[in-house]
């Protein structure tokens, strides 16, 4: 009996971890790049990841903004057309970019408040009930692209 002594000393720390919470879907790297225009919507960005378990982003909402749409960019017959989303499917461990060209927010009406705080809060509504608040730093028009991106053409 003392023989097994070591491999149970062994094995439970492997089947405590089996018995943790599952990862989290979380969302990173939010921002809004401000249109030039204020009658024209502006553009936000951000990096949703999987947890252990894949969902969907519903819809996105903000107190800063008169409203928030989900939307993505394709290359249709060499024209770029731009088509709503109703969902955005996020499958488990993996990633999906909001980004620059790609699927994007729109928001119209962007707060002065949050405009001179440099910052929103976002609450993205997933399927599983989750609703995820993440603050997007807002980028000026003409300022540098956040973390490399590149300016959205068109907002």
């Amino acid at each position: 009996m003392r023989a097994y002594f070591p491999f149970i000393a062994l094995a439970a720390p492997l089947a405590l971890t089996a018995c943790g919470d599952p990862a989290p879907t979380y969302v990173d790297q939010a921002w809004v790049r401000l249109s030039p225009n204020k009658d024209t919507p502006s553009a936000g960005y951000f990096v949703a990841h999987g947890g252990d378990a894949g969902t969907q982003l519903r819809g996105v909402l903000t107190d800063y903004a008169l409203k928030v749409e989900m939307h993505e960019s394709m290359n249709h017959g060499g024209m770029m057309k731009m088509e709503p989303l109703q969902s955005v499917d996020i499958p488990a461990r993996s990633t999906v970019a909001f980004a620059p060209g790609g699927k994007h927010l729109m928001l119209w009406g962007v707060n002065d408040t949050a405009i001179a705080r440099g910052k929103m809060t976002l609450t993205f509504l997933l399927a599983n009930g989750d609703r995820l608040l993440v603050d997007a730093i807002i980028q000026k028009p003409g300022a540098a692209p956040a973390s490399g991106a590149e300016e959205h053409e068109g907002h």
